[in-house]
């Protein structure tokens, strides 16, 4: 189909020139007729070339750009904790929405554009040559210092769109962060604050966008005086050729029509290249984000067909989140048997949540094995582990949905009698019964329209619901009540799993079976509460400030 666009435009000159020369200057207008009705066929035809040629173009590029898409956010999700740690959510979204566009974009020109154009432009040129010789010299003159100029164009835009994606990038890890923690900013009345920051980052976008235009805007100018100073030398310097005899008016037409399409078949290509290297400042921070290995992947002979019975044991683990920073767990050694309840105790910074995280390998350990029934968690198939081993985070985030789809998450062919039982052992069942339509009911972007508790006892259900061997709550009920904490406490306890709780409150961790303290990243005393209020200094002194001296005496007498 571009072939044919292509042909009918070449053949355009052509006809013009015959139509002057055989027709008008005869006066046969019959001639006239005949090749006028010939040109307007080829013009249709040329037309549904190129409505054939732009929509399988477009076609290419959307489906190109839909699974580009789709394969960065298949990267995404394949990432590890620590790889996400590295990557501003801005950032993410900024490669798989504007840069794909971008990608996008290009591939329809090139699609269009890369055959089209070089080819017309060559095409052109040989028309032109074969027309008149000595006419030809124009393109001798003009197109050098234009393809000069349209190389130093290029080369000074590309760090420019460089810095305008990593400025969109921060545009939005600012909005992002901001319509994230927009209670917080109106608590603190810090919105003039992030009003301005805002505007800092979108300036400073602004500006780099404004540069970029600047810079773009001198192509089509340059290109159409270059084309007028071409056609005024052609109209001179082939009008006294006319007058001479040497040349016919129709052949000057045909070379103002050739030099017309040479210059703007150097004018798209010229739009192509910009687009190109927009493009390629894209295209190296997609190929960035594709090339990130996940610090965390499976070993190549990983037991797929396990089942997991969940003894967990820490052998002198140690941890740190980057080689350069200190270690935030040492010598970290401990067993927890299956079924037994595991309470982790510590003051805030001194590693519980990086030793639960451990477990499901959302990190790897620095030295030292986690173990999993007698196995190297990192032996086991994340997937395999992960299906296993459920978890209620420090953040109980919700999905846009209803109450049902979050709960069901993890196992979404529950039965609603099962997706009931887990939200009764949360205590989630009683509020869940007032709502207008019980676990149908919606639920806002980041569970907005619950409060705290509501959606830690949902997201604690999200963890029970595919009924898994380990169950970790990572500080998941401090924004419960004390008496809903012990309801799910007593619940917990009736269910099967090996279960670790991290909790800043001695009263959720007394009827553990084994409790661990923490201190700065190291294991400083595990056993029962009367064992710890024994011989461990640090879980007395945790227990007094909670709990006050005078009940300590009671306990002690």
């Amino acid at each position: 189909m571009m072939i044919l666009e292509i042909s009918m435009d070449l053949m355009q000159p052509r006809m013009v020139q015959a139509i002057v020369d055989q027709g008008v200057a005869h006066h046969d207008m019959r001639l006239v007729f005949l090749l006028g009705a010939r040109m307007v066929l080829f013009a249709f035809i040329g037309l549904v070339g190129g409505m054939g040629c732009t929509y399988y173009a477009v076609l290419a590029a959307q489906g190109g750009g839909a699974d580009l898409r789709r394969a960065l956010f298949a990267k995404v999700q394949a990432l590890s904790f620590a790889n996400l740690d590295q990557w501003e959510t801005g950032t993410l979204v900024t490669r798989l929405t504007n840069d794909v566009t971008q990608f996008q974009e290009v591939i329809m020109i090139l699609l269009r554009m890369t055959v089209r154009a070089p080819i017309l432009l060559v095409g052109s040129l040989i028309m032109a040559t074969l027309t008149s010789p000595r006419l030809s010299i124009v393109f001798v003159i003009l197109m050098p210092v234009l393809l000069g100029f349209l190389v130093w164009i290029v080369n000074k835009l590309y760090p420019v769109f460089s810095q305008v994606q990593a400025r969109l990038d921060r545009v939005n890890t600012v909005m992002q962060e901001n319509l994230s923690g927009v209670r917080v900013v109106k608590a603190f009345s810090r919105s003039p604050y992030e009003i301005e920051r805002f505007g800092t980052a979108n300036d400073a976008l602004t500006d780099k966008n404004i540069l970029a235009a600047r810079l773009g805007s001198l192509t089509m100018p340059s290109v159409f005086l270059c084309m007028n100073i071409g056609v005024v030398v052609v109209l001179w310097y082939g009008g006294n050729l006319v007058v001479k005899g040497d040349l016919s008016v129709g052949k000057i037409i045909a070379f103002v029509n050739y030099l017309t399409q040479a210059l703007m078949s150097l004018m798209m290509t010229s739009m192509l290249a910009i687009r190109l290297s927009r493009s390629e400042a894209s295209s190296e921070r997609i190929e960035e984000l594709l090339n990130v290995e996940p610090s965390v992947e499976d070993a190549p002979d990983a037991n797929k067909d396990r089942s997991i019975v969940g003894r967990v044991a820490f052998e002198d683990v140690s941890f740190g989140y980057g080689e350069s920073d200190a270690p935030v767990l040492s010598g970290v050694s401990f067993v927890a048997e299956p079924g037994q309840t595991i309470a982790i105790l510590g003051a805030t910074g001194s590693g519980k949540t990086s030793l639960v995280n451990l477990i499901p390998r959302f990190y790897d350990v620095t030295s030292g094995r986690v173990t999993l029934d007698g196995e190297d968690v990192r032996m086991i198939p994340q997937e395999v582990l992960r299906r296993d081993v459920g978890i209620a985070l420090q953040e109980s985030f919700l999905f846009s949905g209803t109450i049902r789809d979050n709960i069901a998450y993890g196992r979404p062919e529950m039965t609603d009698e099962e997706v009931r039982e887990a939200a009764r052992a949360a205590q989630a069942d009683e509020f869940v019964r007032t709502l207008p339509e019980h676990y149908e009911s919606p639920v806002e972007q980041r569970g907005a329209n619950f409060s705290g508790g509501q959606r830690q006892r949902l997201a604690i259900a999200r963890a029970l619901a595919p009924e898994p061997k380990v169950l970790i709550l990572d500080d998941s009920t401090s924004a419960v009540d004390l008496r809903t904490e012990a309801l799910i406490v007593d619940a917990l306890k009736e269910r099967g799993p090996t279960k670790f709780v991290v909790t800043t409150r001695i009263s959720g961790v007394q009827g553990a079976d084994r409790i661990l303290v923490l201190d700065d990243g190291r294991l400083v005393a595990q056993g029962t509460h009367a064992e710890l209020m024994d011989g461990s200094p640090v879980y007395r002194e945790i227990f007094e400030s909670q709990q006050g001296a005078a009940t300590v005496d009671e306990v002690g007498a």
